[in-house]
């Protein structure tokens, strides 16, 4: 059984992510960043973690999820600054696993991810402001400790072909 995790991640919220499901994951196993990675094809499970932007994952995330052409195991993880709750995050998860649709999804997961100043203060000067900025600050300090811990927990509870 080969096991992937392929991230795409700008500021290192996701790829810490993708460490973790990395570390968690039994014997054969890879890691990639987006532009790196391989395609799926030759592996039995494969997680594929992304950034929300605009409501969607990034560009190379949905690129990478249309190479999807079989019942391939597939776990699906974001990161983002809006609220768990809201449209945003569930219309971004929503649309990768549309991409994704000849896959067999087994899980998803998403937590906040902290937004750099810069970036903040770049969207802040946005006429409107995008919704996400206002909950940017409970993103503060994410994923931390906890945020693994309920991913591992979330993947020990699923039935995975490892």
């Amino acid at each position: 059984m080969r096991n992937l995790v392929v991230y795409s991640s700008k500021t290192g919220n996701t790829k810490k992510l993708a460490e973790a499901i990395y570390d968690y994951l039994p014997k054969e196993k890879e890691i990639y960043s987006i532009e790196k990675a391989p395609a799926p094809d030759d592996y039995t499970f494969v997680a594929v973690g992304f950034r929300i932007e605009n409501g969607a994952p990034d560009k190379a995330t949905q690129e990478y999820l249309k190479k999807f052409i079989d019942e391939k195991e597939l776990f699906l993880f974001a990161t983002h600054a809006s609220s768990p709750e809201s449209e945003e995050v569930k219309e971004a998860m929503n649309l990768a696993k549309e991409l994704a649709k000849r896959a067999r999804i087994v899980g998803t997961f998403d937590c906040l991810g902290e937004v750099p100043e810069d970036v903040l203060a770049e969207a802040r000067k946005q006429d409107p402001v995008p919704k996400w900025v206002l909950d940017a600050e409970k993103a503060k300090g994410h994923p931390n400790e906890e945020d693994i811990e309920r991913l591992i927990k979330l993947l020990n509870s699923l039935d995975l072909p490892l």
